[in-house]
């Protein structure tokens, strides 16, 4: 018989006290015991980026990640991000240029984005490219996505500071 585990981490800003499995992986438990339902799974092998999180600042796959390896730790989701008005303007961007569709793949997609133009203001359209290559999106064929980042990095440049 497996035991529950205490874990406790910040999660969007708030403490979250829980017990969980071992083996229960990050994604589930965001979206299983928390409802934030943002984080999707879809491979469970790390590889559609469909479970992107940031964890103590570096972005993640949830489904590789235990959720007793997030203990102690900050975790930020596509809620958090969103609340926080943190991507508000990638997220009219990637609206005005039709950057996404179906919807699955956008919050991750936006967190990886967030994390590229967070490291590099000015970043190519190879390097937007580059960095978003660990997620997969069957729908908009990726050229409004770079439209959107490239456009949000234009106007965070011409934002006065």
């Amino acid at each position: 018989m497996t035991v529950p585990v205490a874990i406790a981490l910040e999660v969007n800003g708030e403490r979250v006290d829980a017990h969980v499995l071992p083996r229960l992986n990050l994604a589930d438990f965001l979206r299983e015991h928390l409802q934030l339902t943002g984080t999707h799974v879809g491979c469970e092998h790390g590889v559609c980026g469909a479970c992107t999180v940031r964890m103590n600042g570096e972005i993640v796959r949830a489904c590789l990640v235990l959720a007793v390896q997030a203990s102690a730790k900050c975790v930020q989701t596509i809620e958090g991000l969103s609340d926080s008005g943190e991507i508000a303007d990638l997220q009219a961007a990637f609206r005005e240029r039709n950057a996404l569709q179906c919807g699955y793949c956008t919050p991750a997609m936006l967190m990886a984005a967030q994390d590229l133009l967070g490291r590099q203001p000015e970043p190519s359209r190879e390097e937007i490219r580059e960095h978003l290559s660990g997620n997969y999106c069957r729908c908009t064929g990726y050229q409004a996505i770079v439209d959107a980042v490239e456009a949000t990095a234009r106007a965070r440049k011409a934002r006065p500071s």
